[in-house]
């Protein structure tokens, strides 16, 4: 029969099995030095996996390095690769198709976000069962859901089509989501849209549940409306939380690359090309890698300069 084990003992039986030389060095250290101790194995995994690639991306980009021709000599060709990034129309193109993407998927997601949490919050009956089914979404693989779409937006045999024509008596066979110029860019707003937005949500009630009661009981006292309870108290007090929302859901949209790329590839043409399969496009079909090291090193600034900026305006809502 096993016995428990009693942890004084086990700590007793390691300090005598400690070595004389070794266990003095420790009795040595200050607590500072032990918080060292605990940290460096963590920082230098961070150095490992963040640091030294993002540096080593740094270097490659002023040079014409090319990953398929690892044994040619590599040269030196100073700002030369972030000069044709920056002035290369397709991609200026690809950025416009992002900020595009960018923009409609931040507006819908954080309205719908906001609408369902604020219902959800009612507390109605079986508002759990329905809070479950509104997540299924988010619980998907990208890879699973740019599959699933595409199916689902084939012109013969697809559902979304003939949803559309039952609501609006549009034949289903007259037109293509992923196959139009100009349906194919809201094609992927949609689908991040009902991916993403339970997210939001999540968030979005987090925000409204931290709300206390009491400011709405004195509301009541004052005979605010109900309107004007939720100008007054629930939008302001939940407004840190939406624009948490809105950074979390920025910063992944900007990057977006799976689920498009599955779904559309960035067609038709490059319609869809966002920035991130632009990226890809450059470093692994054409194996420009100095060239699109510069394109990554410019995408990175950006999105960390403009989270910078966002996170100062998030800090001045929260402490107003």
């Amino acid at each position: 029969m096993m016995t428990a084990l009693d942890p004084k003992a086990v700590l007793e039986n390691a300090a005598r099995r400690t070595p004389a030389p070794l266990a003095r060095r420790v009795r040595g250290l200050s607590d500072r030095a032990l918080a060292w101790l605990f940290i460096t194995p963590t920082i230098a995994l961070l150095l490992a996996i963040n640091i030294f690639p993002l540096l080593w991306t740094i270097r490659l980009s002023f040079t014409n390095y090319r990953a398929n021709r690892p044994n040619a000599a590599v040269l030196g060709v100073g700002i030369d690769n972030y000069v044709s990034v920056l002035t290369d129309p397709d991609v200026w193109a690809a950025m416009q198709a992002t900020a595009h993407f960018l923009f409609w998927t931040i507006l819908l997601q954080t309205l719908l976000g906001f609408m369902l949490a604020y219902l959800i919050d009612r507390r109605f009956r079986g508002h759990g069962f329905w809070t479950t089914v509104i997540l299924i979404p988010m619980m998907l693989s990208p890879a699973v859901v740019g599959n699933f779409w595409a199916f689902l937006y084939q012109p013969q045999i697809g559902l979304f089509n003939y949803a559309v024509a039952f609501f609006t008596g549009i034949p289903p066979s007259s037109f293509e989501m992923i196959g139009s110029v100009k349906l194919a860019p809201w094609s992927i707003i949609i689908v991040d849209t009902w991916m993403w937005t339970p997210y939001v949500m999540l968030i979005c009630l987090a925000g409204l549940r931290s709300i206390p009661e009491y400011i709405y009981e004195a509301a009541e006292v004052d005979r605010a409306s109900k309107w004007r309870q939720f100008w007054s108290i629930t939008l302001p007090m939940a407004l840190p939380f939406i624009m948490l929302a809105v950074l979390f859901r920025g910063i992944e949209n900007f990057k977006m690359f799976d689920m498009v790329n599955l779904l559309t590839s960035g067609g038709p043409g490059s319609t869809t090309e966002l920035a991130s399969i632009t990226l890809k496009r450059e470093a692994f079909e054409k194996w420009r890698t100095g060239y699109s090291s510069a394109f990554a090193i410019i995408l990175f600034v950006t999105v960390f300069g403009l989270a910078n900026i966002y996170v100062k305006a998030l800090n001045r809502v929260k402490n107003r």
